[in-house]
């Protein structure tokens, strides 16, 4: 299964400061592996479209049954439109019972700072545990 690297969906952002958002998702078994990526896929092609979203990344390591998303926002209500939009809401709720560790940290950065690479965001995910 595919990592997808950055992806800047609008690349000259306003200055000033953005949300991070950094998530990491284990699944209880690897039947959960393809339908949880199939789903985030869906969730993917959601955040390139949806207002206020800057870039977004995805990792995917099945044979850890670990996936993980780096996006930046152009502030928290964008992202929490984004959050209770579909498909993101009902694929939340579908996943549930299927996850056997999720973690998520935000924090700001200028915009000026982008794009970002996922060091910052393993270290801030590992202390989230």
């Amino acid at each position: 299964m595919p990592t997808l690297p950055w992806i800047a969906i609008d690349p000259t952002p306003e200055a000033g400061e953005v949300v991070v958002m950094a998530s990491r998702f284990r699944v209880r078994g690897y039947r959960h592996v393809l339908p949880f990526f199939l789903d985030a896929m869906r969730i993917h092609a959601q955040v390139r479209k949806a207002d206020g979203a800057l870039g977004v990344s995805l990792v995917a390591h099945p044979l850890r049954r670990e996936f993980a998303t780096l996006s930046v926002w152009r502030d928290q209500d964008a992202l929490n439109a984004m959050v209770r939009a579909e498909p993101h809401r009902t694929i939340m709720g579908r996943h549930r019972s299927a996850m056997a560790d999720s973690r998520f940290t935000f924090w700001n950065v200028p915009s000026s700072a982008l794009p970002l690479d996922w060091d910052d965001a393993e270290r801030r995910l590992a202390a989230a545990a």
